[in-house]
C-alpha cells in the first residue's frame, strides 16, 4: 500500500533547497564530473512517477550541473553514473562532502554495472567518508517502504547478494548507491546496459529513494 506524503514534510524539503524550474517544484540534478563525464542515458522517467504517486510536484527532467560548481547547493537530490574509471578534482572532492553535510542527497548508479566504475566510486567515497562508509542497506530499512513495498531487488539475472549500499550522516542516509545499477531502461532509449545486471523493478526503487531524500 503507497503512503500518504505529508504536506508539512514536502514544505520542509522545498524551504531546504530552492531549485525549480517553477515555484514549489522539485528539481533533480544529473552530476557533471571528472571534468566532463556525466550521464547520456540514465531514466528520468521516475521523477514523473513520484509525481504520479505522490503529492510531491517534481520536474521531470534533470537538469545538468557540474559538481565543481556552487550551483550543486542549490538542488535537494543529484545523481552520478557511468561506465568508465574516473576522478573526482579536488574541488569537487570539497563540494560533495560539504553538499552531503548541508542536506544534499546523492543517487550513485554504476551504468551497465560497469566495475571500473564501481572501484573508482568505492575509491572517492573512502577518500572522502573513511574505508567503511559504504553499508549495505537491509531490505527492512524505511527506504524500501516510502511509496511502493519493495521486498526484493528484481535482477535482469538473479543474484543473491544483490543490495545496495549507502552511506550516512547525521542518522540518516544521504548516498544510495548500486554497484548492478538502477537505470530504468524500459524507459530510455539508446541505452540498453548490454552485459549489466541492472535493477529490474528500478522505477519504483528509485521513486523509493527520491521521496526518502525529500522527507527524511
Amino acid at each position: 500500500m503507497k503512503r500518504i506524503i505529508l504536506c508539512t514534510a514536502i514544505l520542509i524539503a522545498l524551504d531546504s533547497h530552492t531549485a525549480s524550474a517553477k515555484e514549489g517544484m522539485i528539481q533533480c540534478a544529473n552530476l557533471i564530473y571528472g571534468g566532463t563525464r556525466t550521464s547520456r542515458c540514465f531514466s528520468d522517467e521516475f521523477l514523473s512517477a513520484v509525481q504520479r504517486d505522490t503529492t510531491i510536484a517534481t520536474e521531470r527532467r534533470f537538469k545538468s550541473v557540474k559538481m565543481a560548481t556552487d550551483e550543486l547547493f542549490n538542488y535537494p537530490f543529484v545523481m552520478i553514473t557511468g561506465e568508465t574509471d574516473f576522478r573526482f578534482t579536488s574541488r569537487e572532492r570539497a563540494n560533495l562532502e560539504k553538499y552531503l553535510a548541508s542536506g544534499g542527497f546523492l543517487l550513485a548508479s554504476a551504468g551497465c554495472s560497469n566495475k571500473d566504475w564501481a572501484r573508482a566510486f568505492r575509491r572517492e567515497m573512502r577518500a572522502l567518508f573513511g574505508r567503511d562508509s559504504l553499508q549495505k542497506i537491509p531490505m527492512d530499512h524505511p527506504i524500501f517502504r516510502t511509496v511502493h513495498e519493495i521486498e526484493t531487488l528484481e535482477l535482469q539475472h538473479p543474484a543473491p547478494d544483490a543490495q545496495l549500499e549507502g552511506i550516512q550522516s547525521g542518522g540518516k542516509l544521504v548516498v544510495v548507491y548500486s554497484a548492478h545499477g538502477l537505470n530504468d531502461t524500459k524507459h530510455t532509449e539508446g541505452c540498453c546496459c548490454c552485459g549489466g545486471n541492472e535493477i529490474t523493478n528500478a522505477l519504483q526503487v528509485n521513486v523509493n529513494i527520491l521521496v526518502y531524500a525529500l522527507m527524511y
